[in-house]
């Protein structure tokens, strides 16, 4: 299928060939039939692009600090990798259209194949010909309402909250700062609501629309015409409201919001303008600032917007989804027209030079709709027991021969798969990257574009029944990993899977029936700090150990930003669920040994812990992982003490190790500090081709991971329970 991307850091617009994105359940494939360009969100957009990297740095100062803090974490160039992965990549744009049912997933009774539906979201709702569109951001189109108009949803749900934020009453006046595509619409809803308006735009053409759709009055802002027009519908009083739906870097719109609000009045920001609020103009009316939030109450939340979890009714009387459904209505039945709007309908094969006329200025355009091909395709197909690990005498493993080259498949393609894993395999000789396998199509194609894969498709199971591809990496989300491993397991295929390997006992349990069904063992778990340079150097350097060691594992894990999927505890499961294997692994690849109990406690909301695990000799390791820190220290700093020797490791930037000896203390400190925190990646990968193209055994045997993802499950069990919990070894 074709979809309209970007690529941030060159500014390039291209209709790119992608794969279909899969119908997941809750949600439905739809075949795009109009889809909306926002005039002024995805044109801000597509400008930024074009812009110098400094240019580009400054009108988003958000993310450079972002990017000064990860430089603060991870180093100048794994951090450089990262943010020049994320702007050398194709991104999408659009997030409103209307189109047809194709596909329903599982757990949606509200649609049916066939079904006209309105989408919202700037991930579910591109301009692409198949977008997978999850239930709260959908709406069946009302009977008799044009496909064209109904693609106007998501950007009336934008007005739409906008005018709920500032409460309107009957017989009120209302100022509409800005009369793009978003003031057009508000300005209706406002009439539709008994509200008499007035309209701010410096072009006529615009203010000439605005009056024709149900505004009182219009005109530029620095014309004595609109406080004329204010002062005569208000008797002198001021607007009861305030609408900024303007954008740019001008702060006159809060300047004349000010000057013309009445006392006490309500200023509502729903477009992206300058707000320096003038102190004095604010504070001596004592005027109310709100802001509105897109399309309403679920946006930015996961759970509503991606796992359909709705709100009640009764606390929260308007969604996104039930905004979508209010425009809908309000369209089929004539209170709001978008017709008027329409400044220009393109051919989806157009959209790049639609996009750029656009940019120019040649097309001058309140809403411009993109039309889509009517003709169909086919889609593109207490005592928690550590599992013992069984493998199948009847089945025979499968062949381990040497190979020359290896083939690899990847399912899923986000950042950690493109920035830390596929930099270390694209160049790597005797290695051909041959499928990337992802749910979402664009995803799919930057990578197969940026590392050499031979195809992206969305068909997971046309990769696993394919024999020539050797291993498969899962680099998806963490409740997808146990499927997607058992799945590759039983399909022959060598697995390197992220970490966690599993969520829950039962999906670990799964894997090793799997292995025991099919003979295959060939399994790694991406528990990669063992294979740190500078750590390995230290062990050896350490030496062997005569007594029990004491081990302190100190993970400065930092607060998650606001709707990171991490935060999705019941889907996701915890973050130290997801992450707390790392250090599990790295503790007992240091002490030899696997644990035979865990205690854990927690001192923060269960997010701050301390983790104690004893081992056979024992020795014991202590984990503690918070997010209370202070961003500047170090994420992970390690002590290990036994004999008489002290091991230490500052964030795998430095390490020492102090020992006595016959003569006195003698120490031994990193000889220099390496370049960026090398924390095993390229070596864990190196490890796993061989094991593939040579037949021999992996990394780290099977037993060891298993036991590492007992434990790190048993830390839930022991918070749960508040005793220590035994890991017995099942027989």
């Amino acid at each position: 299928m074709k979809q309209v991307v970007q690529n941030y850091k060159s500014g390039e617009l291209a209709v790119l060939d992608v794969p279909v994105p899969g119908c997941k359940p809750g949600g439905v494939l739809v075949r795009t039939a109009y889809s909306l360009i926002s005039t002024g969100t995805e044109l801000m957009k597509v400008s930024e692009a074009g812009m110098s990297m400094l240019g580009k740095a400054r009108s988003r100062p958000d993310q450079v600090a972002k990017v000064m803090q990860s430089v603060a974490t991870n180093g100048v160039p794994a951090t450089y990798r990262k943010v020049m992965g994320k702007l050398d990549s194709y991104t999408p744009l659009g997030y409103s259209l209307c189109g047809v049912v194709e596909q329903v997933g599982t757990g949606i009774d509200d649609v049916a194949v066939g079904d006209l539906v309105a989408c919202a979201g700037n991930e579910h709702a591109l301009h692409a010909e198949l977008n997978w569109v999850p239930k709260n951001l959908y709406a069946r189109v009302p009977d008799g309402l044009a496909p064209r108009h109904a693609a106007f949803g998501t950007v009336g749900s934008i007005a739409l909250q906008g005018v709920r934020r500032g409460e309107p009453q009957l017989g009120e006046v209302a100022l509409v700062i800005g009369l793009g595509l978003i003031g057009q619409l508000v300005v209706q809803l406002l009439a539709a609501s008994g509200v008499r308006v007035v309209g701010v735009d410096p072009d006529p053409v615009r203010c000439e629309l605005a009056e024709r759709l149900g505004a009182a009055a219009c005109g530029d802002p620095a014309s004595a015409a609109v406080e004329a027009a204010v002062a005569e519908l208000t008797g002198g009083h001021g607007v009861d409201q305030v609408y900024l739906a303007a954008g740019g870097g001008s702060n006159q719109p809060v300047e004349l919001a000010a000057r013309l609000c009445r006392d006490r009045g309500r200023v509502v920001d729903i477009g992206k303008c300058r707000l320096d609020l003038p102190w004095n103009a604010y504070y001596e009316k004592e005027l109310d600032v709100r802001f509105s939030r897109s399309y309403g109450p679920g946006r930015y939340d996961p759970e509503y917007e991606l796992e359909g979890r709705d709100y009640p009714i009764g606390y929260v009387r308007w969604t996104e989804r039930r905004n979508l459904a209010c425009f809908l209505d309000l369209l089929a039945r004539g209170r709001v027209d978008v017709e008027p709007l329409v400044s220009h309908i393109a051919d989806f094969d157009d959209a790049v030079e639609t996009y750029q006329r656009l940019k120019d200025g040649d097309l001058k355009a309140v809403a411009v709709l993109f039309r889509y091909p009517e003709q169909k395709e086919e889609a593109e197909a207490p005592a928690v027991a550590v599992p013992a690990v069984r493998r199948s005498g009847s089945v025979p493993a499968p062949a381990r021969s040497a190979k020359a080259s290896v083939r690899l498949a990847f399912a899923g393609a986000g950042n950690y798969a493109t920035s830390m894993l596929l930099p270390h395999l694209a160049q790597r000789d005797g290695l051909e990257l041959s499928t990337v396998v992802t749910t979402t199509a664009l995803s799919a194609a930057n990578a197969k574009r940026k590392f050499g894969f031979a195809e992206a498709t969305t068909d997971l199971d046309a990769v696993l029944g394919d024999p020539s591809i050797d291993a498969v990496f899962v680099v998806t989300r963490h409740s997808s990993h146990a499927e997607l491993t058992r799945r590759a397991l039983l399909a022959g295929k060598a697995v390197f899977v992220e970490k966690p390997l599993a969520l829950t006992e039962d999906e670990l349990a799964g894997v090793l029936a799997a292995v025991e069904e099919s003979g295959n063992d060939r399994l790694q778990v991406g528990f990669n700090r063992r294979f740190a340079p500078l750590l390995q150097e230290a062990r050896k350097r350490f030496g062997t150990r005569t007594g029990p060691a004491s081990l302190r594992y100190l993970v400065n894990a930092g607060r998650l930003q606001h709707g990171s999927w991490y935060l999705q505890r019941g889907t996701e499961g915890s973050r130290f669920a997801g992450e707390g294997g790392h250090f599990i692994d790295t503790a007992s690849w240091l002490l030899e040994a696997d644990p035979v109990s865990v205690y854990a406690v927690a001192t923060s909301g269960n997010e701050d812990l301390q983790v104690v695990l004893r081992y056979p000799d024992g020795s014991t390791a202590t984990i503690s992982y918070v997010t209370t820190g202070a961003a500047g220290f170090p994420k992970e700093t390690l002590d290990l003490v036994a004999d008489g020797k002290v091991l230490r490791l500052d964030d795998f930037v430095r390490a020492s190790v102090f020992f006595n000896g016959t003569v006195g203390r003698k120490r031994w400190v990193s000889s220099r500090l390496p370049k960026a925190r090398d924390k095993g990646q390229s070596a864990e990968l190196a490890a796993f081709i061989k094991a593939v193209r040579t037949g021999g055994p992996m990394p780290v045997p099977l037993e060891s991971l298993v036991a590492t993802t007992a434990a790190t499950l048993a830390v839930q069990a022991g918070l749960a329970g508040g005793a220590p919990v035994t890991l017995a070894r099942a027989r």
